[in-house]
């Protein structure tokens, strides 16, 4: 086991990778970490979009994860992603509230999801705010410096299990990054996204992107995601998936045991639902088993 991110190990190897955790409610404890550690999942999905922004908690919950390690795979902990409540309609709101990012990464967690991308501009600032000046792939070519601060680097490199100089090397945006080991992720699930859909993905440190259905839906006027969906909305989910795979971002979509295999096979590398069965179909589909 080369890699500490075990979500990015999967990807680099085209492999579909499935997780767990909703928008909010997650219960961040010592203990509940300690419960996680032994997930089904490839990653967990932490939702402070919604639920409660709460750092203390999450220092707990990693610290459990850490100690009920390593996992089946032999990594230190289970890949985890948190859903930031920053949103991402400008670069200045996503300048103004970075601080966000900073605490969340000082937590120790692999990734960082961002809602409500709308410019290019908004989810530039993003990638930039969750990078060191140090680490300089990219810079000049579609991004500025790195904005991320020292002096997180105690509690993190406790749960990556490195040093203090190794964690900030690697501490840098997959697949930008081939050594990188943060996986930052993006929504695109309002109207005011649609006309810039290309332009968002083409921006260089995401790794994974989806197209948010309950969002998207409210956005464009529906109380429900409406079934079947929309001529729009059908249109935006293809936008995105090939978007997606013109920038080698990993494309995330909701499945279920009756179309995994489908959605897997038409793009999805990512896998929402938060549901065992589907995650051991999406398996045997890719030759893929657990250790």
């Amino acid at each position: 086991m080369t890699r500490i991110n075990r979500t990015i190990e999967l990807l680099t190897d085209d492999q579909p990778v499935y997780y767990m955790g909703s928008h909010t409610g997650h219960v961040l404890t010592q203990a509940q970490g300690q419960q996680d550690a032994d997930t089904w999942a490839d990653y967990i999905n932490i939702g402070m979009e919604h639920g409660a922004f709460d750092m203390t908690g999450l220092d707990q919950y990693m610290t459990g994860l850490v100690d009920a390690g390593p996992t089946r795979s032999g990594h230190r902990t289970p890949t985890v992603i948190v859903e930031s409540p920053v949103e991402a309609v400008s670069e200045e709101i996503v300048r103004f509230n970075a601080w966000q990012f900073r605490q969340i990464l000082a937590r120790g967690v692999h990734g960082i999801l961002l809602c409500q991308a709308e410019t290019a501009g908004a989810v530039r600032a993003f990638v930039e705010s969750c990078r060191y000046p140090i680490n300089r792939i990219g810079v000049g070519n579609g991004l500025g410096e790195g904005r991320r601060g020292v002096g997180s680097e105690p509690t993190a490199t406790r749960v990556w299990g490195l040093d203090r100089d190794d964690y900030i090397r690697r501490a840098d945006p997959w697949p930008l990054n081939p050594e990188g080991e943060l996986l930052l992720g993006l929504k695109i699930e309002s109207k005011a996204a649609l006309p810039h859909i290309e332009e968002i993905l083409a921006v260089p440190g995401i790794g994974f992107a989806e197209m948010g259905p309950g969002d998207l839906s409210m956005s464009l006027g529906y109380l429900r995601v409406p079934d079947p969906w929309s001529a729009q909305m059908l249109e935006t989910h293809d936008r995105v998936r090939d978007a997606c795979a013109a920038n080698g971002v990993a494309f995330l979509s909701s499945s279920k045991p009756d179309n995994v295999v489908e959605k897997i096979d038409g793009g999805a590398r990512v896998i929402a639902g938060g549901s065992e069965e589907t995650a051991r179909i999406g398996r045997a589909h890719t030759q893929r088993s657990l250790p």
